[in-house]
């Protein structure tokens, strides 16, 4: 009894050859598929959106830089300025649409009663937005 073939007297040797028949096909069968299917995928379906107006967004303010060292000399955005100028300097800029932003950073050093008066000069010639900043604490240092 002999397993692997139904002719006895021919070579027992392994077939060497690679049968492409089943992966042509695969193939053909494919092509076919994606001929069939490609125009489909090109139309679009034509939608009539509608429109809508909106405002436009709004401008970000100016932001004003106020610095007070420890001796209580004062800095507008980084270029020295006397006491004496803060009120037309506030004046003018409180007539900036949109209002300015007026950011406080003052050393710890720096006594009361200058931020006070710069408080109370901003406010009296229309700073109505007004800020401080401080550094975040150093995590116990």
């Amino acid at each position: 009894m002999a397993f692997g073939g139904f002719n006895e007297s021919s070579n027992q040797a392994p077939m060497a050859d690679i049968n492409v028949t089943p992966m042509v096909d695969v193939m053909l069968v494919l092509l076919v598929i994606f001929i069939i299917s490609a125009p489909l995928f090109t139309h679009a379906i034509k939608l009539e959106l509608p429109t809508a107006a909106s405002a436009p967004a709004p401008e970000k303010p100016e932001t004003i830089t106020l610095a007070i060292n420890g001796e209580g000399r004062l800095f507008w955005n980084n270029a020295p300025v006397a006491l004496d100028e803060l009120a037309a300097r506030f004046s003018t800029a409180s007539q900036k649409k949109p209002l300015p932003e007026l950011q406080l950073r003052a050393d710890k050093a720096t006594r009361y009663e200058v931020i006070a008066q710069v408080m109370s000069a901003a406010q009296e010639n229309g700073m109505t937005k007004i800020g401080f900043v401080t550094n975040p604490k150093d995590g116990g240092k």
